[in-house]
């Protein structure tokens, strides 16, 4: 009789987990990659320069968590400023929707919980990622944001 318990208790923890796994999965499967390629040549208008950049992010689609690495070489001079704008296409300008906190040295991370609007802007390639130096104050490197690799 008591290895008729040990069975039935051993399968009744093994299909527990198991669902608890499977649980979790649909939170996992939510988070999407985002990246942009910067360059002196997306700014509007263009610039000039060797500077360059990649912005790899993950967007949770639960929680709406942006987090994101920034890494760049190559600007005129040191970052004075660091954003994501939006909303706006390729080949047009707006507004900050949320600015890089704290140091602006390569890498640059950080975390932003948007709204549901934001979200949306984003996923659709709709926002952008410049960095800002003193010699190009209005944006030195520039990158659309799209989902995916």
């Amino acid at each position: 009789m008591n290895h008729f318990r040990t069975a039935l208790y051993s399968t009744i923890v093994a299909s527990t987990l198991a669902l608890g796994a499977c649980s979790m999965m649909p939170m996992m499967l939510h988070s999407n990659a985002v990246t942009a390629r910067l360059s002196g040549a997306s700014e509007v208008p263009p610039k000039m320069g060797s500077g360059s950049g990649m912005l790899e992010a993950s967007m949770n689609m639960d929680t709406h968590l942006l987090t994101w690495t920034v890494t760049y070489s190559g600007l005129s001079g040191p970052a004075t400023g660091g954003h994501f704008h939006g909303p706006a296409m390729t080949g047009q300008n707006a507004g900050i929707v949320v600015p890089f906190a704290g140091s602006l040295v390569s890498p640059i991370m950080g975390t932003a919980t948007l709204s549901a609007a934001q979200t949306a802007d984003l996923m659709a390639g709709k926002w952008y990622v410049n960095l800002h130096t003193a010699a190009n104050p209005g944006g030195e490197i520039r990158g659309q944001v799209s989902v995916g690799p």
